[in-house]
C-alpha cells in the first residue's frame, strides 16, 4: 500500500476513533437525564392501556435495576441520536460529492419524522392488537395473567422497534435512488422477493395468527409500494435535471 494511502487510512481511523469517543461521552452524560426521567416514564406506561389493566411483577432482585438501566439507556440514546447523526455526517461527507451532500442533508430530517410515525403506529395500533390477542389466548386457556415487568417490555420492544425501523424504508430508497444505487426498474424486478422478506418479518414480530400477520404485513407492503413510487419520482427528477444540463451544454 502506498505511503499516502496508508497515511490517509490512518487519519480516517483516527478521526473515527475521536468521533466514537465523543458519542460515548455524550451518551454517558445524557444517561444521567435518563435515570432522572426513567421513573416518570415508567409510571406513564403503567397508567396507559394495556398496562393499566394488569399487575406487574418482578421475578428477580435485579429486574428493577435492569428496568431502570433499560429506560435510562433508551432515553439517553434518543437524546444522543441527533449528535450521533451529526458525527456520522461529519465523517462520511468528505467522501461525498456536493450533490450527494445536499441529498443527504435533505433526507436526514425525514428519517426522524418517519421513525416517529412508525413508533406511533406500532405502539398505539400494532402493540395493543398483539396484547389483545395474547390476553384472549390466556383467558381461553383459563390461565392466571401474571406478567413480569422485564418480559412485558421485552415483548413490547420486540414489536415496536422493528416496525418503527421499517418506516425508514421510503426515505432510504429515495436516498439510494438519488445516489443511483437503486432505480424503479430494479425495485420492480425484486418486488416478489421483497414481499417474501416482508411476510417473514411480519410473522416474526406479530402473534402467530393470520389476522395479526396481515395487520403487520399490509403496512409493510404499503411502505414498499410507497418506496417504489418515491423512487420513480426521484428518478424522473434526475432525468429532467440531466436533460436540462445537456441542453445547457449542447449535448444531444
Amino acid at each position: 500500500m502506498p505511503i499516502k494511502e496508508m497515511m490517509s487510512l490512518t487519519q480516517h481511523l483516527s478521526e473515527l476513533r475521536i468521533r466514537i469517543i465523543r458519542v460515548l461521552i455524550v451518551l454517558i452524560l445524557t444517561m444521567i437525564a435518563g435515570f432522572l426521567a426513567a421513573r416518570k416514564i415508567l409510571i406513564y406506561f403503567k397508567q396507559t392501556p394495556p398496562a393499566s389493566d394488569m399487575a406487574w411483577h418482578v421475578f428477580s432482585p435485579m429486574d428493577g435495576i435492569r428496568l431502570y438501566m433499560m429506560f435510562a439507556f433508551v432515553i439517553s440514546l434518543t437524546l444522543t441520536l441527533p449528535f450521533i447523526l451529526y458525527q456520522i455526517w461529519g465523517f462520511v461527507k468528505q467522501g461525498l460529492t456536493k450533490e450527494e451532500q445536499t441529498a443527504a442533508l435533505r433526507y436526514i430530517p425525514y428519517t426522524l419524522l418517519c421513525f416517529i410515525i412508525g413508533l406511533t403506529f406500532s405502539y398505539f395500533i400494532v402493540f395493543p392488537m398483539c396484547m389483545a390477542f395474547t390476553v384472549s389466548i390466556t383467558e381461553n386457556l383459563g390461565l392466571t395473567q401474571t406478567y413480569g415487568v422485564a418480559q412485558y417490555f421485552s415483548f413490547m420492544l420486540n414489536i415496536i422497534l422493528p416496525l418503527s425501523t421499517a418506516f425508514e424504508l421510503p426515505i432510504i430508497v429515495m436516498f439510494l435512488t438519488r445516489l443511483k444505487v437503486l432505480n424503479p426498474k430494479l425495485l420492480h424486478q425484486f418486488r416478489r422477493y421483497a414481499y417474501l422478506l416482508l411476510v417473514v418479518t411480519a410473522s416474526l414480530i406479530s402473534p402467530p395468527d393470520l389476522i395479526s400477520h396481515l395487520m403487520v404485513a399490509i403496512p409493510l407492503f404499503a411502505l414498499y409500494e410507497i418506496s417504489v413510487l418515491l423512487s420513480r419520482l426521484v428518478n424522473k427528477a434526475q432525468m429532467k435535471e440531466q436533460s436540462t444540463r445537456n441542453l445547457e451544454y449542447g449535448v444531444s
